[in-house]
C-alpha cells in the first residue's frame, strides 16, 4: 500500500511540474527558444502572489486575478524589449538572453524579498485530505494542483487548435518566412505567444508557492525539472509535457519511498535513460502540428 500511496503522490506531483513546463513548451513549440530563465520567471510569480497576499489579506486563489495579468504584461514586453531582438541575430542569441535574465531577475530578487524562504497560506486547505484506504490519502490542494495542470494544458492544446491567433502560432512557427506574406506580423505573435506563456507561469508559480516554501534561488530547480517534463515528453508537445510530467513526480516519489534522499536522483535517471532510449521524447508531436 505504500508503493501505491507513493504512486499517487508522484502522479500528484508531476500535475505541478506539467503547469509549470507548459509555458516553457509552448514557447519552443511556437517560437523554438528554450527560455532558461522560465524557472526564475515562475518564483517571481510566487513573489508577486505573496506580496498581494500579505498587502490585502486575499486567498491565493484571488490573487491569481492580479499575478496572471501582470505576468502576462511582463511576458509580452520581455519578447519584444529582448527576445524578438535575439531572434534577429540568431544561434545562441536567445538562449543567452534568457540565462542573463535569469541571473538579473535572481539578484533582484534576492535585493527585495533577501533569501529567507516564503510559502502562501492556504489554511487548512494545506492538511485537508481525501480518505481513500487506512493507508492511503489524496492531498486537496496537490489534487487541486493536478487538475488545473491538465485543464491548463488541455485549454492551450485547445487554443493552437481551434483559435485564429492559435493558428497563426502554429503558421508562425510552421513557416515563419512566409507568414508575414499572408499579412501576420511574426514579432506581435511571438509576443502574444510568450504573453500567454508566462501567463500560465503565473499560474503555476501561485501554486508553487501554496505547495511549499520557495527562495529567490528555487527557480533553477524548477526549470530543471520543467525542462525533463518537455524533453521526457517531447520538445513542444503539450501533452507529452503532461505525461513528462506525470513520469518525473512518480519516478521521484518512488525513489523517495525507497530512500528519501534519493527523490531527486531517481527522477534525474529516469531522464537519462529515456533520453538515451528516446531522444525525441515519448509524444515526439510537437503543437504545431
Amino acid at each position: 500500500m505504500q508503493w501505491i500511496n507513493a504512486l499517487i503522490q508522484g502522479l500528484l506531483l508531476g500535475g505541478l511540474y506539467a503547469l509549470v513546463a507548459a509555458g516553457l513548451s509552448l514557447m519552443f513549440g511556437v517560437m523554438r527558444i528554450v527560455n532558461l530563465a522560465h524557472g526564475t520567471l515562475a518564483i517571481l510569480a510566487a513573489y508577486l502572489g505573496w506580496v498581494v497576499v500579505e498587502s490585502t489579506g486575499v486567498s491565493p486563489f484571488l490573487a491569481l486575478l492580479v499575478v496572471v495579468p501582470i505576468m502576462a504584461l511582463v511576458g509580452y514586453a520581455l519578447q519584444w524589449g529582448i527576445f524578438n531582438r535575439a531572434l534577429k541575430v540568431g544561434g545562441l542569441s536567445p538562449l543567452l538572453a534568457a540565462f542573463g535574465l535569469s541571473v538579473v531577475l535572481t539578484q533582484l530578487l534576492q535585493l527585495k524579498f533577501t533569501a529567507d524562504s516564503k510559502s502562501l497560506s492556504t489554511g487548512d486547505l494545506s492538511i485537508a485530505s481525501i480518505q481513500i484506504t487506512d493507508q492511503i490519502s489524496i492531498g486537496v490542494l496537490p489534487l487541486i494542483t493536478f487538475a488545473v495542470g491538465v485543464l491548463v494544458i488541455l485549454g492551450l492544446q485547445l487554443f493552437l487548435s481551434k483559435a485564429p491567433l492559435g493558428r497563426a502560432m502554429r503558421a508562425a512557427s510552421d513557416d515563419p518566412e512566409t507568414v508575414p506574406l499572408m499579412g501576420i506580423d511574426n514579432r506581435q505573435v511571438y509576443a502574444l505567444a510568450t504573453a500567454i506563456a508566462l501567463g500560465t507561469v503565473g499560474i503555476a508559480g501561485i501554486f508553487i508557492g501554496m505547495r511549499g516554501n520557495f527562495d529567490p534561488y528555487y527557480g533553477g530547480a524548477m526549470l530543471i525539472f520543467a525542462f525533463e517534463a518537455v524533453i521526457i515528453g517531447g520538445l513542444g508537445s503539450l501533452w507529452g509535457t503532461l505525461i513528462g510530467g506525470v513520469v518525473l513526480g512518480m519516478s521521484q516519489a518512488l525513489g523517495n519511498q525507497w530512500n528519501p534522499s534519493y527523490g531527486i536522483l531517481i527522477g534525474n535517471l529516469v531522464f537519462l535513460i529515456i533520453l538515451a532510449f528516446r531522444p525525441t521524447g515519448l509524444l515526439p508531436k510537437a503543437v504545431t502540428t
